[in-house]
């Protein structure tokens, strides 16, 4: 059973250009968020004294840079991330990239990236793709796992899907996150979308949030109102938390 505490349940996306803004971020939410993620836009600005600023401050990294290239350098990549401190890392990939990966990964734990959340049915149709975005995650997330990776990126529709097939011993990690979801609710550039609450109900572990708690006028509210629905949902599965 993962122990996971609720500062750690939401991944902040610290999705900035400038470094000193993002770490200004992470000293403002890190009372109330334990976990920040750092993709390919803040690592190039700002490289490993942003995330050195992260850990030094007593806070998980997810770095997310979805690795996708040729196994030898896949696997020199992660390297790179191991024994820093860091504890998530995305890779793309076909079997070879991913071995590589989880050849590489010491201490880190890597996460599979299945289809992005900026996907949806009629993307999967141009891209020549006869199956539905669900059958495509369960066949990603199925060769992930047997190869070794240690979690799942995916939507939070997919998420009850992968549970119910795989079972529990791996991480579920969902974008796409939007708090007290409706129908006028902004997407931005995400498809499949849902509420944190709904996410944790199908199974997620955590959630990747950024633009509704950085646009919002009291983030340390919204925060709040998000764990309030995290708790909600986990209330309904004793001992998950």
């Amino acid at each position: 059973m993962k122990n996971i505490s609720l500062n750690e349940r939401i991944i902040f996306a610290l999705d900035f250009s400038d470094p000193a803004e993002a770490s200004g971020w992470v000293e403002k939410l890190d009372s109330e968020i334990k976990f920040f993620k750092v993709g390919l836009q803040l690592f190039l600005a700002g490289g490993w004294p942003v995330i050195d600023h992260i850990i030094d401050r007593g806070n998980k990294v997810m770095v997310d840079l979805k690795f996708f290239d040729i196994p030898e350098t896949v696997r020199l990549a992660v390297q790179q991330l191991t024994g820093k401190g860091v504890t998530f890392a995305t890779i793309h990939g076909n079997e070879p990239i991913i071995e590589a990966a989880v050849k590489a990964k010491s201490d880190l734990k890597i996460l599979a990236v299945t289809v992005l959340t900026s996907f949806d049915e009629s993307d999967m149709r141009e891209m020549g793709f006869a199956k539905s975005v669900e059958d495509l995650v369960l066949i990603r997330a199925k060769k992930a796992l047997r190869l070794g990776c240690d979690g799942i990126v995916s939507s939070p529709l997919e998420a009850a899907a992968m549970r119910s097939e795989f079972g529990s011993n791996f991480f579920i990690v969902t974008p796409g996150i939007r708090p007290g979801l409706n129908r006028d609710v902004e997407k931005n550039d995400q498809k499949r979308i849902a509420t944190a609450k709904q996410a944790i109900l199908n199974g997620a572990d955590h959630v990747v949030i950024g633009r509704p708690i950085r646009t919002s006028p009291d983030p340390i509210y919204t925060i709040k109102t998000i764990h309030e629905e995290i708790a909600d949902g986990l209330n309904i599965f004793p001992g998950k938390a």
